[in-house]
């Protein structure tokens, strides 16, 4: 970890942002009248998964970064819940989340990973 001086040199910081931002995108195309329901949970849950990458590696200590980490995974999986049913309810297309749910499960491999070590 010696190349890391901050949040963001963090690999799962930095697919965190990718998700979100992309997450960002799929929601401007929902209609309007969903600015206030899927809009905000979706954007809501995607933000605070780099949110909480970098607030839990700001506390310095390692239970309390594994115990953001923790809430992250808890976000990856209201997120692709959330897209799933956006998808299901015909607001999004199956083309338009897979993307996003594969970046999900790449960052959910990756946070496990990193509490396991963090564990050790």
């Amino acid at each position: 970890m010696s190349d890391i001086s901050d949040f963001k040199d963090l690999k799962i910081w930095q697919k965190g942002m990718d998700i979100a931002e992309k997450c960002y995108f799929l929601t401007k195309l929902f209609p309007k009248d969903e600015l206030y329901g899927m809009v905000q949970q979706i954007r809501r849950s995607a933000a605070s998964i780099p949110a909480n990458i970098a607030e839990g590696y700001g506390r310095r200590t390692t239970p309390e970064y594994m115990r953001f980490l923790n809430i992250t995974q808890g976000s990856i999986n209201e997120l692709e819940t959330h897209i799933i049913l956006s998808q299901r309810v015909g607001l999004s297309k199956e083309a338009d989340i897979e993307p996003i749910i594969f970046l999900l499960r790449e960052e959910s491999r990756m946070i496990i990973a990193l509490i396991k070590k963090l564990q050790q």
